[in-house]
């Protein structure tokens, strides 16, 4: 378990952004494959659609997207970036790093450090301390924290517990120097006794591809429902309730809780064991399900955007995924 402070004058949040696929895959859609009722589906996730990629678009695609919106919104040029990180489980492929493809289609500067972080749906509350720590002290240069994931193409559906949950999109910040929305503390926390909890067999080293990995479907996502259940009420409510302990500050100062958008139901039920108020609560869950890595930086710009954040707020962004792995970030506007 790693905490960090925040960087004495250090870089703050200039700019967000996001973007989601314009293939709508809504309750009936989800029915009709998996065999589930709609309303089984609303009552067990509260998700009413989800977004799902074209057959050409990739996770570098929807990344230069939502990063394309950040930076416009943060004023800053591709050429001025220092570091490129995305947070991501299903990158284009295994080489090269997704980021050195985003890199590359946004424009940034010959130079520019580009590389992936694999926290599955932790991924981008992972890589957001860490590029602020490697822009400490400079005072010229611009990181682009992306998060993106389209799951969609790894699902399988005959999977009734996963088919129904996740979607496609991605998100992203700029930090760089003079934002105002300053990352006050952060903790990364890895717990890999419980790696089995979330998986996907095949594919890597252990289980390169062969037609008996492929036919066993072992290329797909599997994951073990009330075992992540059980690692969120034993590990993350505790794990939320220490950190912000430790930093003085109790729930019911926090102006907005971002929480990774796992499942509308879960996220109700985090809320109220924390003590922190529904309105507080911001969440994209019902209109785009569970986007991996991407669900934290989607639903913190749309709740940049919508004008709800104020100055002198609190923001607590949590998340939590495969490894199993665990990411807080406090944030101070």
């Amino acid at each position: 378990m790693i905490t960090c402070g925040a960087v004495t004058a250090g870089p703050g949040i200039l700019g967000t952004g996001s973007y989601l696929p314009s293939r709508v895959i809504d309750n009936k859609d989800i029915s009709e494959l998996i065999g589930v009722s709609e309303e089984a589906i609303w009552r067990k996730t509260a998700i009413r659609e989800r977004r799902w990629a074209k057959p050409e678009e990739a996770t570098s695609d929807l990344a230069v997207a939502a990063a394309r919106a950040a930076l416009e919104q943060a004023g800053v040029s591709a050429s001025q970036l220092g570091v490129v990180i995305v947070a991501t489980s299903t990158p284009d492929s295994p080489q090269p790093a997704t980021a050195s493809v985003v890199a590359d289609e946004l424009g940034a500067g010959h130079g520019t450090a580009a590389f992936d972080v694999n926290a599955v749906c932790s991924g981008f509350t992972f890589a957001l301390p860490v590029a602020e720590r490697l822009l400490a002290g400079d005072e010229h240069s611009y990181a682009l924290v992306i998060g993106a994931d389209v799951y969609s193409r790894i699902l399988a559906l005959d999977d009734r517990r996963t088919a129904l949950l996740f979607g496609d999109g991605a998100g992203a910040v700029v930090l760089g120097p003079g934002g105002r929305r300053r990352l006050l503390s952060a903790r990364l926390a890895g717990f890999g006794a419980a790696r089995d909890l979330i998986r996907v067999p095949a594919g890597g080293s252990r289980l390169p591809a062969t037609e008996e990995t492929l036919s066993a479907g072992l290329h797909h996502f599997r994951m073990d429902g009330r075992g992540v259940s059980d690692f969120i009420d034993s590990v993350v409510v505790p794990g939320i309730r220490e950190f912000l302990a430790d930093n003085g500050v109790r729930p019911d100062e926090l102006a907005h809780f971002v929480p990774h958008q796992a499942n509308g139901r879960i996220l109700d039920e985090i809320s109220k064991s924390l003590g922190i108020a529904a309105d507080r609560l911001a969440t994209t869950v019902t209109r785009y399900g569970n986007t991996g890595a991407a669900s934290v930086p989607i639903t913190l710009d749309h709740l940049s955007r919508s004008g709800a954040v104020a100055e002198g707020d609190l923001l607590l962004l949590a998340a939590f995924g495969g490894g199993m792995s665990m990411g807080l970030t406090l944030i101070s506007c």
